[in-house]
């Protein structure tokens, strides 16, 4: 027997909901019951994928005429009129409101208050309108729209295919010794954007590689699934490896051994199996790859002098800093900045830190480290949530007394959050290490990894009865009875 309560549909009770009242699920459910969340359609979900998709496979770089389209402004353009049309013809606002769509909006703001002190107003302003901008408007639409684990799900497992994808073809390249860098001896993307250098690439390799290992440890997900997710993984490690990025190097220990602490209570027999699978293949890995690493602790074997430029971009971006310690010199402004006197003029920091701190200032770098700083909250609070609801799971299994407020979610779910969870905080610890070495705060990766540690736990807010009380739902609700 089951009991579904819609919009504007009859509860038993002889009561009804009407459109912007939430249901009445302010108390635990009975004994036996398991409460979900009915997926409903939405078009501007299934816009946000197709976004995602056209965002990281840069279909116009294979195919030059669908450049005259605009896809990536096309499907995000038309995911927002859908989610603003279904959220007004629902009475409620144009968007939900969390504590880091706060940050990402700060920040874009301060792009733009920043503008009219820095050394290059234009460049500044160029730097929001023709990117800032794009992170905040999607942020909007990803808030808006992953509000369902089932939603988490797919839009996770999109980004696990296509990196995987971009992953595969840059391997080819690779192979074929096309598209490469460094004499011959680095790989960058094979396509533009946010992967075209092969530090950028690292970036987002290390950054997406736990979602596809997570995706192989979950006991539901299926075998062709995990098979595919398998070789995504090995894609993305394979084109990191490739990029012969030391910066990537480093971000790539550290997630791995986030992704192992999390992982080992949980599958400790299939972690030993694939360490034992990586000591394995290190035979494998190119010369060229360990001589490039053993520069970071050997100048000798630097055969382009990057780290001695590395520090004087370090040196400059401080001075830059100190000179300017307020506001900074402009968003996309610190090439520019001082270029005669100057070593290594018109370069980025290449540390997103010293990025933020040059050239928004003091105000910039504290929302930044705001919008970092709340990811990695928002996953330890998803965690924190995931035990509550299995622990209240369990009380109601055994006929003990239920924490009334843990969120109501079955076991499938609460598997996916943890893994996810667990995913997240790996790939923003790789991320961050990776950041450390590269210009990336304003680019789309970070916002992306923002968007999925945080909205898993806006969903389990919503499901906890005290909250879900004075909410609008975004779909049905479901009550099964065992």
């Amino acid at each position: 027997m089951s009991e579904r309560l819609t919009f504007n549909a009859p509860v038993p009770s002889g009561a009804a909901l009407s459109a912007g009242t939430a249901p009445p699920v302010d108390a635990a459910p009975p004994d036996g019951t398991t409460v979900s969340f009915v997926e409903p359609r939405d078009r501007a979900f299934t816009w946000m994928l197709l976004f995602t998709a056209v965002l990281f496979l840069r279909p116009q770089d294979l195919l030059p005429p669908l450049d005259f389209l605009h896809l990536a402004e096309l499907t995000a353009t038309l995911g927002l009129g859908s989610l603003i049309a279904s959220r007004l013809a629902r009475g409620q606002a144009i968007s939900r409101m969390t504590p880091e769509l706060v940050g990402v909006v700060l920040f874009g703001a301060v792009i733009v208050l920043t503008a009219p002190f820095s050394i290059w107003m234009g460049g500044a302003i160029e730097v929001f309108r023709d990117m800032y901008s794009k992170v905040i408007l999607v942020y909007i639409l990803a808030v808006n729209t992953i509000t369902t684990p089932k939603r988490l799900e797919r839009i996770t497992w999109v980004l696990v295919l296509v990196v995987g994808y971009v992953a595969l073809l840059t391997m080819v390249d690779y192979l074929h010794g096309t598209h490469m860098v460094g004499h011959g001896t680095r790989a960058q993307g094979a396509v533009g954007g946010i992967m075209g250098n092969p530090n950028d690439l690292a970036t987002n390799m290390v950054a997406f590689l736990p979602l596809a290992a997570f995706t192989v440890l979950r006991r539901s997900s299926g075998i062709f699934k995990r098979a595919a997710a398998a070789g995504c993984a090995v894609l993305m490690l394979a084109a990191a490896v490739a990029s012969g990025s030391r910066g990537g190097f480093l971000g790539m220990i550290v997630m791995i051994a986030v992704f192992g602490a999390m992982a080992v209570r949980k599958r400790p027999g299939l972690v030993v199996a694939a360490a034992f699978a990586g000591l394995c293949a290190l035979p494998l890995v190119p010369s060229t790859y360990w001589h490039r690493i053993s520069s970071i602790t050997d100048e000798s074997k630097d055969d382009f002098g990057s780290a001695q430029e590395r520090r004087t971009l370090i040196k400059e971006s401080i001075e830059a800093f100190s000179e300017n310690p307020l506001v900074g010199v402009g968003a996309g402004n610190f090439k520019a900045w001082n270029p005669n006197g100057r070593s290594a003029a018109w370069h980025e920091s290449h540390n997103v830190i010293l990025q933020v701190a040059s050239e928004l200032g003091i105000v910039g770098l504290s929302v930044f480290f705001f919008i970092v700083g709340r990811a990695f909250q928002a996953v330890f609070a998803t965690r924190r949530l995931v035990r509550r609801a299995r622990r209240a799971a369990a009380a109601r299994r055994t006929g003990n007394a239920v924490d009334p407020t843990a969120p109501q979610i079955t076991s499938a779910e609460a598997e996916l959050l943890d893994a996810h969870s667990a995913a997240m905080l790996a790939s923003l610890c790789g991320w961050l290490i990776c950041a450390v070495f590269a210009s990336v705060a304003y680019t789309w990766t970070l916002y992306y990894l923002v968007a999925l540690a945080a909205t898993p736990r806006d969903m389990l807010r919503d499901r906890q009865p005290r909250h879900a009380a004075s909410r609008v739902p975004t779909g049905a609700i479901e009550v099964a009875h065992a």
